[in-house]
């Protein structure tokens, strides 16, 4: 009825432990601290679902383990905030540092192999992809520059393969009118079919191995590892380690840190060089 107000529902702390190990164990985050946010965000949808109560919510999840439940889960407790031209200090010495070195590597193969990890709804590998339009130019067609996007969210990735935003925030212009398409109807910008083509959307776990066709040249991989604690991040970036070719390039967000972690060099803040 209408101006009742339903109050966050009780989870106790056996329930909570049980939880948050599931989660940690299976996707890696993090939410050993995080009850009373787990009892707000998640609260009204579970009544919505028909849950009386955490407890009966949880053993459902812990034996069905339904990809609706945890999709829920997922999206709830995490920010799939992000914008294009983030962090755009990473994307300058992108092109301006990494680009001209791939291209002295791959002058046999003419094949980057880029992977936005945690792409969220898209603007980061499409913002690289831009990136990449820009440096090779009239060249693009000679290079296989396909950007790999993945994240564990089905509702991000929808979004992203998707391909329509609202007017992109401090892009140039000219970007504007070479890379996007304005729908006069619903004001929103539709990323161009050469932008959208180059990238490969996939539903990815970070915490499964990483057995990827090829070998990465450069990882972005940013506001991501905030979610996890320290010995799931070190574990993720020995992962990443294996994944890459020597000397190449791993991206991470300004708000995270690797540690003292000997398999990377600190080439410029939060970017970092396999050794």
């Amino acid at each position: 009825m209408e101006g009742i107000l339903f109050h966050d529902m009780e989870i106790s702390d056996s329930d909570f432990q049980r939880m948050t190990n599931f989660i940690q164990k299976e996707y890696g985050i993090d939410l050993s601290k995080k009850k009373q946010l787990i009892t707000s965000r998640l609260s009204h949808s579970l009544r919505e679902r028909g849950y009386q109560d955490f407890h009966s919510f949880l053993e459902h999840l812990l034996t069905k383990k339904s990809p609706d439940e945890i999709e829920l889960i997922i999206n709830k407790l995490t920010t799939n905030y992000t914008f294009f031209l983030r962090e755009k200090d990473h994307f300058s010495y992108f092109q301006r540092t990494v680009l001209p070195e791939l291209v002295r590597r791959h002058q046999k193969d003419h094949v980057l192999s880029i992977w936005s990890a945690g792409c969220s709804s898209g603007e980061e590998p499409y913002t690289l992809s831009i990136y990449l339009k820009e440096y090779f130019g009239a060249e693009a067609s000679a290079w296989d520059t396909r950007v790999l996007a993945t994240d564990i969210s089905q509702q991000a990735l929808a979004k992203a393969r998707a391909g329509l935003y609202k007017k992109p925030a401090d892009m140039p212009e000219d970007w504007l009118r070479r890379y996007f398409t304005q729908d006069k109807a619903t004001g929103l910008y539709a990323v161009s079919p050469k932008i959208k083509s180059n990238v490969i959307f996939k539903s990815f776990n970070l915490m499964d191995p990483i057995r990827f066709h090829l070998k990465f040249d450069v990882i972005f991989c940013r506001n991501v590892m905030i979610y996890f604690n320290g010995e799931t991040r070190d574990a993720l970036v020995k992962r990443f380690h294996e994944a890459m070719l020597p000397f190449s390039y791993l991206f991470i967000s300004h708000s995270e840190s690797l540690g003292q972690n000997p398999l990377f060099r600190m080439a410029a803040p939060a970017i970092y060089q396999r050794r």
